[in-house]
């Protein structure tokens, strides 16, 4: 039962045998150095890399994201998402298969390399985790974003965090009221970007995954939102101006996301408020209208069609125009802070009526506003994963009830636009 609560969890969001209660693994030990990160070498006559030009040329990054945990063994048992310290488990095969489908650009939702608990250190686990799947992305030739889901006074359950298939005590996510664990979070992306800076294959550090601290506060109306917590420690545009800096003084180059609150959906982008910093994109993550893209097997909401798309009673054309129309707060926010911009999320239930269609219509739409995007989400070929959670899994068709790669048409949708890419790390350096 935990294990279906967790599947429909992931279902409603998209970012074992029972035991007895036991505590979280707990925190590594404080160390003083770290093995260094991987080397990386430049072709000597190759041209020079801007990772900066790679955001503001026009869409030029088209990949999609992996997705890993810290494994909690008392929930997930040693099959699901494996029996390593961070599940599912990749591997070069992995990285492989999708470059080969024509992506170049992985964006890895990944676990903070600092503890969630207090006290805030470094964990070596998780930074050798991270050193490995850069190291696969690197081998298959894609550019990497390291996004952190996770890390001091967060994890991964804040995303599931109104359901029942795990403890109380387990849901970490003091984060947003805690200046102690922002502060942590500071100096974890200050060791990240000091580490990886060199490194020509990460061309982007996405400060956090998904903001949440409106649902924590239960608070979905933005303007209420800001006008009780602006300025608080619940504000994230108080402090993201110190992950920025601390990431400046180690790391002058390497391009920055931050996305909005509300889970860095679209319509809060306009109250995310842009700072004086070089090589800053700001980013969303798109998945409305989330009636139709997360809709069950069998749903009856399709594209195009008319249904009530915004839960306001009334119903909405959902056609190629809505993407004009919802689309123009990238365009206001662009126009308005001369703002770069990209989304490092989006995606589709495999099955939902006219999925190919509404793909290649967002898809266009980003293209069209030269906005570098990673879909959600390329999983491992880990059966015990894929088998069971899988409805944003391409790969399998629109067949709820199948588990296997198949060819289909919204796959051959999405790599009809991975097929525009032209640049990769191996125009820049070694393979």
């Amino acid at each position: 039962m935990k294990k279906l609560l967790f599947i429909l969890s992931l279902f409603l969001v998209a970012c074992g045998a029972d035991v007895e209660p036991n505590p979280l693994p707990p925190p590594s030990a404080p160390v003083k150095a770290t093995s260094p990160a991987p080397p990386t070498s430049t072709v000597m006559d190759a041209p020079s890399l801007d990772k900066w030009a790679l955001w503001t040329n026009g869409t030029q990054l088209r990949g999609a994201n992996t997705w890993q945990r810290i494994v909690v063994p008392k929930y997930d048992g040693d099959e699901f998402l494996g029996n390593n310290y961070i599940g599912p488990p990749y591997t070069q095969v992995d990285f492989d298969a999708l470059a080969a489908l024509g992506a170049n650009y992985v964006n890895l939702s990944h676990p903070g390399v600092f503890t969630e608990r207090p006290p805030y250190v470094l964990d070596e686990k998780v930074v050798e985790n991270l050193d490995k799947i850069i190291a696969m992305a690197t081998k298959a030739d894609m550019f990497v974003v390291i996004t952190f889901r996770t890390g001091p006074g967060r994890n991964d359950f804040t995303f599931y965090r109104d359901d029942d298939w795990f403890a109380d005590e387990d849901l970490i996510e003091n984060l947003w009221g805690d200046a102690a664990a922002q502060s942590a979070w500071v100096e974890m992306w200050r060791y990240t970007a000091e580490r990886y800076h060199d490194n020509p294959v990460v061309v982007g550090y996405d400060l956090i995954c998904e903001p949440n601290a409106n649902e924590i506060l239960d608070e979905w109306n933005q303007e209420a939102f800001y006008a009780e917590y602006g300025g608080t420690v619940y504000d994230w545009n108080r402090w993201y101006p110190d992950v920025v800096a601390a990431i400046r003084e180690v790391d002058a180059e390497t391009p920055i996301l931050v996305a909005g609150e509300g889970y860095s959906a679209l319509d809060w982008l306009p109250y995310l408020q842009p700072i004086a910093a070089e090589r800053i994109v700001y980013s969303f993550h798109q998945y409305a209208p989330f009636i139709y893209t997360h809709q069950e097997p069998r749903g009856r909401n399709a594209y195009p069609d008319t249904f009530d798309t915004d839960y306001d009673g009334d119903d909405d054309l959902f056609a190629p125009n809505w993407f004009d129309e919802y689309f123009s707060i990238v365009s206001d926010f662009s126009t308005e802070f001369d703002a770069t911009l990209a989304v490092n999320e989006y995606g589709v239930a495999r099955w939902v009526p006219g999925a190919a269609d509404f793909m290649h219509d967002e898809m266009k739409a980003f293209e069209d506003h030269g906005l570098n995007y990673a879909l959600w989400v390329w999983d491992p070929a880990w059966q015990p994963w894929t088998e069971d959670v899988n409805f944003l899994n391409f790969r399998f068709g629109p067949d709820s009830k199948n588990a296997v790669n198949i060819e289909n048409e919204l796959q051959d949708t999405i790599t009809s636009f991975w097929a525009k890419n032209t640049l990769h790390p191996s125009s820049f350096m070694e393979p």
